[in-house]
């Protein structure tokens, strides 16, 4: 067995030093939520039938929508583009029909001399994994090789080549270009813009579509896009967002009741307690209510890890340690005997919250990656 401790686990103590005086002294700030979270009891977070059935309709509207707009057109770059950034794409995933839509604009590739609709088709192909050559922007430079100055004052067009530039790969140099100068004329030209578009310009300066989580981008979108208009689109968005929030508050208030009962604050007062950042990096990585349980798993995970992570790095001494890692490559409650008294608590919550997880996978038939995650978190030991 090769049990490796990191160099900065609290030294081994003199024959005048007590092990608590050995223990490293990190503090903390406390958890600033608190029990926020426990106020999403179930009347707040139900999601009524009612609500359920007219996103059902107003999905259906935009089905209709999105095959009665011809693939060709400007037109369905837009609404394809809207339903992304709206955050309700993935009710169209399965149906595929904006994958359809995208394989034929793909397909079917020709540049435009309109630098917005160019540099919105490139952005949304790749988006979707489609390889498109970024030389389709070379013909908006002039003969010294430079971004055309008419360019400057076609604030949707430069926006567009902003958003486009952020999907460029390694060595493409045009788009590295095509960055720096909308950038440098972006900032300029807000104040000449209408309200809406300003907004966005503004918007889009501080976090691209590309580097903003889903959830954020969704809440900042429905608000620049309700000024300009008030549409289905914008209906069957505002109340999917809302069915999804109260999903997620479920799901945050059922995670902070379990974190609390554990009452790892007070027994572990030396980690971090950091329960909802887990489960927001979690929600960044998929919001769709499919992964509701892969959310839930994953932020216990991600939870407990942590505290792994400050035991090694900050509380647990050279044979503490070398204990816990034993125990908890062995994975058998047997093994709890042989840890000191605060790690047996921890040991006990570890081998809970991945039995849990088994148990819930089983009853999807999935319990077989059980063997996985246990596998994963060893890996994970031996790098903390």
């Amino acid at each position: 067995m090769d049990i490796q401790i990191p160099a900065y686990a609290a030294p081994i103590p003199s024959k005048n030093m007590s092990i608590e005086d050995t223990r490293r002294s990190v503090t903390y700030h406390p958890s600033i939520w608190g029990d926020y979270f426990l106020a999403y009891t179930y009347n707040v977070t139900d999601i009524l039938a009612h609500e359920e059935q007219e996103r059902q309709r107003l999905k259906e509207e935009v089905k209709k929508l999105l095959a009665a707009t011809p693939d060709y057109s400007l037109h369905k770059l837009d609404l394809t583009d809207a339903i992304q950034c709206l955050g309700v794409g993935y009710h169209f995933e399965i149906e595929i029909e904006i994958e359809n839509s995208l394989k034929y604009i793909y397909d079917t590739y020709h540049g435009s001399n309109d630098l917005r609709t160019c540099a919105l088709r490139f952005r949304l192909l790749r988006q979707q994994g489609y390889y498109v050559s970024s030389d389709v922007f070379n013909k908006f430079k002039n003969c010294q090789g430079k971004f055309e100055e008419s360019l400057i004052s076609d604030v949707p067009g430069l926006l567009s080549l902003y958003e486009a530039a952020h999907y460029g790969v390694h060595g493409e140099e045009i788009l590295e270009v095509a960055l720096k100068f909308s950038v440098s004329h972006l900032g300029s030209m807000i104040h000449h813009a209408s309200n809406s578009l300003s907004r966005q310009v503004s918007e889009a300066l501080e976090m691209p579509i590309h580097k903003t989580l889903t959830r954020l981008g969704v809440k900042k979108f429905l608000s620049i896009y309700q000024e300009s208009r008030e549409d289905m689109l914008l209906n069957f968005a505002k109340l999917d967002f809302n069915i999804l929030q109260k999903m997620h508050q479920k799901e945050l208030s059922d995670i902070t009741r379990w974190w609390m009962a554990l009452e790892f604050g007070k027994k572990f007062p030396f980690a971090r307690d950091r329960v909802v950042e887990c489960y927001f990096w979690i929600l960044s990585v998929y919001f769709e209510p499919q992964y509701s349980l892969a959310r839930k798993i994953l932020t216990k995970i991600i939870a407990m890890t942590s505290i792994i992570d400050d035991i090694y790095d900050v509380y647990g001494t050279l044979d503490e340690l070398a204990l816990v890692t034993d125990a908890i490559e062995r994975w058998d409650f047997s093994a709890i005997d042989q840890l000191p008294p605060y790690m047996k608590y921890f040991y006990k919550s570890l081998l809970d919250v991945y039995l849990e997880a088994e148990e819930e996978l089983g009853k999807i038939g999935k319990s077989s990656r059980f063997y996985y995650a246990i596998k994963e978190v060893n890996n994970i030991n031996k790098v903390v």
